[in-house]
This record gives structure tokens, sequence and C-alpha cells, in this order.
């Protein structure tokens, strides 16, 4: 193993042993191929008849995907590199190929796009990758032909393996030369384990201070409210805040801290670039008025999927005040897309929960 490749696991196994834990055995074969890319990518490019080869690293929810490819981003030394995630990068992708002065050859404008949110990177991370709306389709893969095409060398991790990508029946077709070119380009990792490791307690100590994680679920009622030191809304406090391209009314807005109804937030037209330009402004989210899932919209709850989602990936700490969404779900059906990763990220919430004794601030 070359002197690069020994330093980038020395630095996995660093920054497990800095957070109380280790590396996993289903994680060790995707650390050493890490390794062997950090190590690939450390020599001069004219040294290579082509780039090196992109990996796709997938599994469960909760089996440290992006803590694998977040730790090789920091462990690179190139300056030369940028870490994407999926809602964050096709929100800035819509916006940079829709605004007014783009041209209006949509290709152009894609290309333009492109080249703002990619720059002069030679290595891309791109976390959390799927594939569900059809409209999406089309821009996915001139994405990943982009990134091919100018020996950009992409590493993402995905919930799913590339045939399980676009699982809808109806336009599955539609993305089967994407997987196509995925599977012949790119090397793909599973990371499969029997351990959902969000579900296991951390010292508080090797945590990293995140604020998703000290978020909770509580039932309605003044004393819980009162135990997190915060107080029911005034009518008069009653308020808009500007979200991406629409207003959305809230509860409250108390500095960093926003409170919204459930229905407001959840079972209105409300989507993924709201959320994203709410995590910029504030900390802390309350959402109130929470259902059991199996009683919302089906919107509502992919809704409700994607708010945690960036809750948790833009670290904002999330108090969820109601009842448990996850209660009364029926075995064996999924009520929504990927709720396997939201009941994964609500299981942090819940150990904080039960964490907090009477009388005690978060």
């Amino acid at each position: 193993m070359s002197q690069h490749a020994q330093a980038m696991r020395r630095h996995f196994h660093e920054a497990a042993a800095r957070r109380g834990f280790s590396v996993a055995p289903a994680q060790e074969a995707a650390v050493d191929r890490l390794a062997r890319l950090a190590a690939e990518l450390a020599r001069p490019a004219w040294t290579f008849p082509g780039p090196p080869r992109d990996l796709y690293v997938w599994g469960p929810v909760g089996r440290g995907k992006s803590w694998l490819v977040d730790t090789f981003y920091e462990g690179l030394p190139t300056p030369r590199k940028r870490r994407l995630h999926f809602h964050d990068f096709f929100r800035r992708l819509h916006d940079g190929a829709t605004w007014p002065g783009a041209r209006h050859d949509g290709q152009s404008a894609v290309d333009s796009a492109l080249d703002e949110l990619i720059g002069d990177s030679r290595v891309l991370v791109f976390d959390e990758f799927h594939a569900h709306d059809a409209g999406d389709a089309m821009l996915i893969a001139r994405l990943f032909r982009t990134l091919l095409d100018r020996r950009i060398t992409l590493v993402t991790t995905s919930n799913y393996p590339p045939a399980g990508l676009m699982p809808d029946p109806l336009y599955h077709h539609l993305f089967e030369p994407t997987i196509k070119l995925i599977e012949e380009r790119m090397d793909v990792l599973d990371v499969t384990g029997p351990v959902d490791f969000r579900r296991v307690a951390v010292p508080a100590a090797t945590d990293g201070g995140r604020r998703f994680a000290t978020g909770l679920c509580v039932p309605p009622g003044d004393a819980a409210l009162e135990a997190l030191g915060l107080t029911v809304p005034a009518a008069a406090e009653a308020t808009t805040v500007q979200a991406h391209l629409r207003e959305l009314p809230a509860r409250a807005v108390r500095g960093e801290l926003v409170w919204f109804g459930f229905d407001a937030l959840c079972e209105k037209a409300t989507a993924v670039p709201d959320y994203l330009a709410l995590a910029e402004r504030f900390a802390t989210l309350v959402l109130d008025g929470v259902p059991p899932l199996a009683e919302v919209s089906a919107d509502g709850r992919q809704r409700f999927a994607n708010l945690v989602d960036v809750a948790c990936d833009r670290d904002v700490r999330l108090l969820l005040i109601g009842s448990d969404p996850l209660a009364a779900l029926p075995a064996g059906r999924a009520l929504t897309r990927d709720l396997d990763r939201t009941a994964s990220r609500l299981a942090m919430l819940r150990r904080a929960d039960r964490s907090l004794r009477p009388g005690q601030r978060p």
C-alpha cells in the first residue's frame, strides 16, 4: 500500500476514534478503496492514461456512508474538491438553469449552472444520491455525463444500488441509460451491515456538538414545553417568513428559532428549496401539531421526510411537538419513499428525548 493510501487509512481510524467508535467490518472494504483512490488522486494527472474510477457507495440507512465520504473528503489535501448534497445541488442547479438572465437555450443554461457549481474541482463528493422525480431524470443524466466527460472524479453515496434508482415502474425505463452508465464507469461499493449506527448512542463528548442530535420529539402540553424553556406562541407572534420563492405562515419567529404548524409546512405546497432556505436562516425549527404519519396525506408524508433530511443534513435543531410520527404505521408497507431513512434520523431525536430528565433543559 502506498504512503498516501496508508495516510488515508490512518485518517479514517483516527477520525473514528475521536468519535468514540471504530471502523466497522462492513466499512473496511470501502475504507481500503477510498484510501486507494486518495493515493491515485495524489499522483500527477499526466501519469494516468485516464482518471481514477469513480465510486458509488450504497447501503441501508445509518451504515456510515456519509461519514465515510465526509472523512475521505476532509483527508484529501487537494483544494480542488467540492462536497454537495443532493437536495442543495438540485435546488442550485434548477435556480441556475432558470434564472431570468440565463439564455433560453436549455442546454446552455444547464451547462452554465454546472460550471458555476462544479468550478475547477477535480473531485466531487455527492451525498445522498437518489432519483425519484421523473422531472429530474434528464438533469441527473446530464450531470453524470458531464462529470464523466470532464474527467472529474465522482464519489457518491446512496441508499439504493444503481439498479434500484428511479423505482417507480412508470418511469424506471427513463433512467436505465444512466444506471448503465453508473454500472459501467463507477465502482459500486456495498456497505450493508447489521448495525444502524444512528440508533446507537454515542457519548455526548464525541457527537460533534451537532444541533440536530439535540432535537426532541415531545408530547403536546405546557409542562413539556416549559421543560424546554418554551411557551406556546401568542396570536400576536404570527408572522410570515420568506422561504425560497414563497412566504410561509409561521406561528412565531424568536431570533434564530422559527415555529410552524405541521399543516402549514407539510400539508401546503412547500418544497425542499423552502426547507433549505429556512435552514440557512434558522438554527432551531419547531414543528407542532405533528400527527402520526399514517394519518397524513402522501404528499405531506414526503414533505415531512424531506424536511427531516434537510434539518439533519444542515444541522438544524428540530423540535417535534405532538404524536409519535411513526406510530401505527402498517407493517410491511412503506407509506412514503425513504421512510426508513426518516425513521433512522428521528431515532436520534428519540434518544435525546429519553435522556432528558424532568426539569433538565437540553
